[in-house]
């Protein structure tokens, strides 16, 4: 995300953009733009003035106070190719968020981190001693730099492994379908998780 911050203005703008092309048809009102960007107020205004005034984002109507992306703007396209499609996110980036989150065990990523619609989680977190709230600012966090909100499991170490063994059907959907494998602890090599 630092290349394209550099590339079209900063950070702040990629995250706003992002935010209307991954949530098309869904309204924003400027509150709600700096609560999912973290973006500071003024500067979400300034971009929302940038972004109205070359037709990127429009209002329905003139009482409405929600901001919608303008699918019919220009270069829609090539800004969902720029913003959507490429890399969303560094992978070591990723894991850097919940180094301080508890003893993490394994890390399983899919959905809109590999850019596959059909999945039921976007994040599988398993550890032990995990703290909860602080797993989830740091998702509040990617929330803000990828422009969606992440769907996300956490399991303990121990109910993991009972769930796995079951055939749960919620950790079967997550290993059996495409899914990537950020990181997996010594003991949980020995359970079939294939990478896809």
């Amino acid at each position: 995300m630092e290349i394209l911050g550099k590339i079209l203005g900063n950070g702040a703008r990629v995250k706003i953009m992002r935010l209307f092309l991954l949530n098309r048809g869904k309204g924003f009102k400027s509150k709600d733009i700096v609560k999912r960007s973290r973006v500071g107020s003024e500067m979400v205004r300034r971009e929302l003035k940038l972004f109205s005034s070359v037709g990127f984002i429009k209002k329905h109507s003139k009482a409405s106070s929600d901001w919608f992306f303008n699918s019919l703007f220009k270069y829609a396209g090539e800004f969902e190719d720029l913003l959507v499609r490429s890399e969303s996110l560094d992978k070591t980036k990723l894991l850097n968020h919940f180094k301080k989150v508890g003893r993490v065990k394994l890390i399983i990523v899919s959905g809109v981190f590999i850019k596959n619609d059909d999945s039921r989680v976007d994040l599988l977190i398993v550890g032990d001693r995990l703290k909860k709230a602080r797993i989830e600012r740091e998702i509040r966090k990617l929330e803000a730099e990828i422009g969606v909100e992440l769907v996300y499991a956490i399991f303990d170490t121990k109910e993991f492994v009972y769930r796995l063994n079951m055939y749960d059907k919620l950790i079967r959907d997550i290993i059996d379908y495409p899914h990537e494998v950020l990181l997996r602890a010594k003991e949980l090599s020995t359970w079939s998780l294939r990478k896809s």
